[in-house]
């Protein structure tokens, strides 16, 4: 019989891995500390448990979480298989039964004879074959035992600005320059505002609504390296001016002088598609980051992919530490898989399972890692967390932004999607025809 492997967490993530290593006829030792601990967190005695909604996201296939939903379902993915299910009404959303789709998820995965749990605190990391799904809230002794082996790159709190793509951005408002002319002028985009209109954003800033804080998110502190905008805006009108959208070294070349304001948008992605909001981060409603950011003048259209959230979080520095198949560079038994590898969402941390699950049975086999066409979700997010071009690394969850544009830009928004999902379901079919 195949050596047994140790995945740890029975999470969204850690199913699916265990699920895809039975298939591989690998027999695996599930550890899961619940129901004897549990983070604070989670409720239930079950597996693969919905904590904050049940909403699995939009179900059509040209957004991009249908996408991800639907090249899951290539691969036998146990998470889709029990939210099909238990789907409840929700309008364009898979939202399901969480008892049911928990109770589902369990059931099968007790009832695999490869698949051994054990219910117990995981506080080391084994030698042999692992994969680690801990989530973002794994206990401190656990969490210690990761930083042994990563070192500082172990975060504990996700800080994270906004990000928006570059071509929904008005560069009529906005110009590329570094401060003094200092070079690297393509990785800032400057987004200037006169007085008029930085004291109307000002306004509507200190006054938007805060998006309510779950009671292991709350700090008795705030560090100034990662105080919310908006906290830092209260304390003065020119705070923030001085602060994060301080315009010194900078000349807008639409007046020839220094703008009163700037936001500076930094690249986030090899690519170029992408940007963040330097110095945003924020704990406003995703409602209110879009209109308030909105009243940027090149940030007028802008699409969001990703809006600035402030909780916590542990994810490891995973383009630092892993390649895409999710194993760890420096120890080749040895993966990780969920939101710990910085995807953020339900189905992203269930689709970084499956690939984790695979590619430890392929290696285990004698045979190669699968590393995901780009045009994929799935392949987008996984180079993503393993790009080490990445600076200031922040999770990531599905959106179009992450894959390469097509090769002819269709300017409706729906078409395009609906193309982009229409490419990466064809290229992952020939992939698979490999396999």
């Amino acid at each position: 019989m195949a050596q047994t492997v140790t995945v740890i967490g029975a999470g969204l993530a850690g199913v699916e891995a265990a699920n895809q290593l039975a298939k591989e006829n690998i027999p695996v030792t599930l550890i899961e500390m619940k129901p004897k601990k549990f983070s604070p967190a989670h409720k239930k005695d079950g597996f693969a448990e919905l904590v904050c909604s049940n909403s699995l996201k939009a179900s059509r296939l040209e957004s991009a979480a249908g996408l991800l939903k639907e090249e899951m379902r290539r691969f036998g993915s146990i998470c889709m298989w029990a939210a099909d299910q238990c789907s409840v009404a929700a309008g364009g959303a898979l939202a399901v039964d969480r008892d049911e789709f928990s109770r589902l998820i369990t059931q099968r995965i007790k009832e695999n004879p490869l698949i051994t749990v054990e219910t117990k605190e995981a506080t080391d990391i084994p030698d042999g074959y692992t994969i680690i799904a801990a989530g973002p809230l794994a206990s401190d002794s656990l969490a210690q035992s990761i930083k042994g082996i990563c070192g500082e790159g172990l975060s504990f709190f996700d800080a994270a600005a906004p990000i928006v793509t570059l071509e929904s951005l008005d560069m009529s408002c906005a110009f590329t320059q570094s401060r003094y002319d200092r070079g690297g002028d393509d990785d800032y985009i400057n987004c200037p505002m006169n007085k008029e209109e930085y004291e109307a954003f000002y306004k509507e800033l200190v006054n938007a609504k805060s998006a309510e804080l779950h009671s292991f998110d709350k700090r008795k502190d705030v560090y100034e390296g990662c105080m919310p905008i908006e906290v830092m805006a209260s304390r003065g009108q020119d705070t923030i001016r001085f602060g994060p959208m301080k315009p010194v070294g900078l000349k807008d070349p639409r007046t020839g002088h220094r703008p009163w304001a700037v936001v500076q948008l930094r690249r986030e992605n090899a690519q170029g598609t992408l940007f963040n909001l330097v110095g945003f981060q924020t704990n406003l409603t995703f409602s209110e980051q879009k209109r308030v950011f909105s009243m940027i003048p090149a940030l007028k259209n802008a699409d969001f992919m990703r809006y600035g959230v402030m909780h916590r979080n542990t994810f490891i520095n995973s383009p630092k530490l892993l390649d895409a198949d999710f194993s760890m560079r420096s120890n080749e038994k040895l993966f990780f898989a969920g939101q710990i590898t910085g995807v953020e969402g339900y189905m992203e941390s269930a689709s970084s399972g499956i690939l984790a699950g695979l590619n430890l049975a392929r290696r285990i086999n004698g045979k190669e890692s699968i590393v995901l066409p780009k045009t994929t979700m799935m392949g987008a997010l996984s180079r993503y967390i393993s790009d080490e071009t990445v600076n200031n690394f922040q999770p990531m969850g599905a959106n179009f932004g992450i894959l390469p544009p097509l090769e002819e830009h269709i300017r409706d928004k729906k078409l395009r999607y609906a193309e982009l999902a229409k490419r990466g379901i064809a290229d992952l079919e020939k992939e698979m025809e490999l396999l």
